[in-house]
């Protein structure tokens, strides 16, 4: 009886193992038939959409795996306009359903293309697209996708979407052209791997290849990459990583005319200007800025974006705030609020005008490229701020570029123990640039000011006043100096001026002849007050009142001090003060002439000793 089952049981698995070598012996002839051979080029139109062209008839192999290798592919439009293929391969490998295949049919389940060329010829919202297909099994499923998506846009009925297998595409040392763009625009190299199990499941995106020069690397997923190419909402994730450029998004998007992005986005680079290059964006920073990263939620179209709780690092100056992002207009807008702890006004206004860099100087022509590349309206408060040398706190401020007006304005901050206001406003228009600008310093640290403006020997002591209204023209810095037109106003409280030796000064000017004033430097005159007055006209200060009260003595001036030459033609004289604050006649009168970096003096009138 065991005898019997044992024998039976070698028959049964004799049969199997006849069967299993009869299937393998007949597969290849079965899968080598013209019926599988066409049909599998057949399968790929049916996929793709478009015309599908084989080089040479496929080379099948069925161990390891059963697979076609397909030469020189070609996807072509099914209109004969003569255009190059949308797709191309060198080589593509096919893997096939051996069951499929000894039925007479075709049942793709991965694809390997090598060398591809991919041609973009259609814009689109986001992202340019290749030539479409007409037809086939994926324009069929998005078309039934947007049917779903138009039905109920905030809510679609995912269980109804196409669940047609799909599998995986990868792709070795590809390329992806544009169609009359720059050959620079497209990508080389490009190696990947695209997963998707079917229609209505996640799919994923892995890609290396070099853009620009650059290497780069992209990933990207989607939960229902289907309701996406069908125009409505789905949760994706994208990201792109360069030696110049790290971006990523992480929420919900949609990528049909109507684009739309809500989640959290991230970009940084090593070198803002590096990467403004090699984007080729039209957006060119005014000065070399290095490290650049923002972070925050973003919200909008890719026409326009509204980017809260962000954080924001610039030329080394890190805020917070909420800044909105617009393509909408020719140029692009940036606008919103920015909150610092620290902030150098100067580095971090270079990285969007050079109204604000440090390089060049003053003869070099106002450059007004960026106002034709960007739109600028930012409000900045920092705790503690720097404009060059100067130590601010408490600062509020404003940056607009706006058509042919650039601005900047600080509407409050505490510098040097007091409260300044201050601004510069160009008018681009025309060949020479209208320049305005204003300062109102209000109970200042009277040395801290004047060294701040370069002062070096008269250096007054005391608290101070300062208002400066000036407009001028020119193509550079110099030449709007030179034809200034405005106010200049100084009140000093008590205090002295540093520098200046009274007694030295009357008994040199005694001697008769000119004499330098650094003769008469290292005293130092007490002062109960002082005040200064001054109209500019043609870069001309015309001094109105210049006095600077002493102990029971006025220091009065009066003359002009052209910006051109850098000369100063003064006249001056000491009178004493009596008990009653009236002023008494001159006793001593002089001339001060020279430059502004060495000036002399001389006597003028006669010499009354005053005690």
């Amino acid at each position: 009886m065991r005898l019997s089952m044992l024998k039976r049981g070698v028959i049964a698995l004799a049969t199997v193992l006849a069967l299993a070598v009869l299937f393998i012996a007949a597969l290849p002839w079965v899968a080598s038939t013209q019926i599988v051979r066409d049909r599998i080029a057949h399968e790929l139109s049916l996929w793709s959409g478009y015309r599908v062209v084989l080089g040479e008839a496929p080379v099948l192999d069925v161990w390891p795996t059963f697979r076609a290798t397909l030469h020189d592919v070609a996807f072509l439009e099914w209109a004969d306009n003569g255009n190059p293929p949308v797709l191309k391969a060198d080589r593509l490998e096919v893997g096939l359903s051996a069951l499929s295949a000894l039925r007479g049919n075709v049942v793709l389940s991965a694809v390997a293309m090598y060398r591809p060329v991919l041609r973009l010829t259609i814009e689109g919202s986001v992202i340019d697209l290749p030539a479409s297909p007409g037809g086939g099994r994926m324009t069929r499923a998005v078309t039934a996708a947007r049917g779903i998506v138009a039905s109920n846009p905030a809510n679609p009925d995912r269980s109804a979407l196409p669940d047609d297998a799909f599998g995986t595409v990868e792709f070795f040392d590809g390329r992806i052209a544009v169609v009359d763009g720059d050959d620079d625009d497209g990508i080389s190299s490009l190696n990947g791997k695209i997963v998707w199990p079917s229609l209505n499941r996640t799919a994923r995106l892995n890609a290396t290849g070099i853009w620009r020069g650059e290497n780069i690397s992209v990933e990207g997923s989607s939960a229902q990459p289907l309701l996406l190419l069908a125009g409505g909402n789905a949760p994706a994730t994208a990201s792109l990583k360069s030696a110049l450029l790290e971006a990523s998004f992480e929420g919900t998007a949609n990528l049909s005319t109507n684009t739309y992005f809500d989640g959290k986005a991230s970009l940084s680079s090593p070198s803002l200007r590096r990467m403004l290059e090699w984007s080729k964006t039209d957006i060119a920073p005014g000065a070399a800025i290095g490290a650049m990263s923002i972070a925050g939620t973003v919200q909008g179209t890719a026409q326009r974006l509204r980017l809260d709780s962000v954080a924001l690092n610039l030329g080394g100056n890190s805020g917070r705030g909420v800044l909105e992002v617009s393509f909408a207009d020719p140029l692009p807008a940036i606008s919103g609020t920015l909150a610092f702890d620290t902030l150098d006004v100067r580095s971090f206004l270079a990285a969007f005008t050079p109204i604000a860099s440090t390089s060049g100087n003053i003869y070099d022509q106002i450059d007004t490229g960026f106002a034709e590349q960007l739109s600028l309206d930012l409000r900045l408060s920092a705790g503690n701020a720097t404009l060059g040398s100067v130590a601010m706190t408490e600062l509020a401020a404003a940056a607009q570029v706006k058509g042919t007006l650039a601005a900047f304005d600080i509407s409050d901050a505490t510098v040097f123990g007091g409260k300044l206001q201050a601004g510069v406003r160009v008018d681009l228009q025309g060949e020479n640039k209208a320049v305005e600008m204003r300062m109102m310093a209000d109970n200042v640290d009277a040395q801290a000011l004047a060294k701040a403006t370069g002062a070096t020997q008269l250096m007054p002591q005391g608290r101070a006043n300062l208002s400066l209204m000036l407009k001028g023209t020119g193509r550079d810095w110099n030449t709007v100096m030179g034809n200034a037109e405005g106010t200049v106003s100084a009140t000093l409280g008590e205090g002295a001026l540093q520098g200046f030796d009274l007694a030295k000064f009357r008994e040199r000017a005694s001697t008769g002849g000119f004499f330098a004033l650094s003769e008469i430097v290292g005293g130092t005159l007490p002062l109960r007050g002082a005040e200064f007055k001054a109209k500019v006209n043609g870069g001309v200060a015309q001094i109105e009142k210049a006095e600077f009260r002493s102990n029971g003595q006025v220091l009065t001036l009066g003359g002009i001090v052209p910006y051109f030459g850098r000369a100063l033609a003064l006249s001056g004289y000491l009178a004493p003060i009596g008990q009653d604050g009236q002023q008494g006649d001159a006793d001593l009168s002089f001339f001060i002439g020279g430059a502004w970096d060495s000036p002399f003096a001389a006597q003028v009138g006669p010499t009354v000793d005053f005690e």
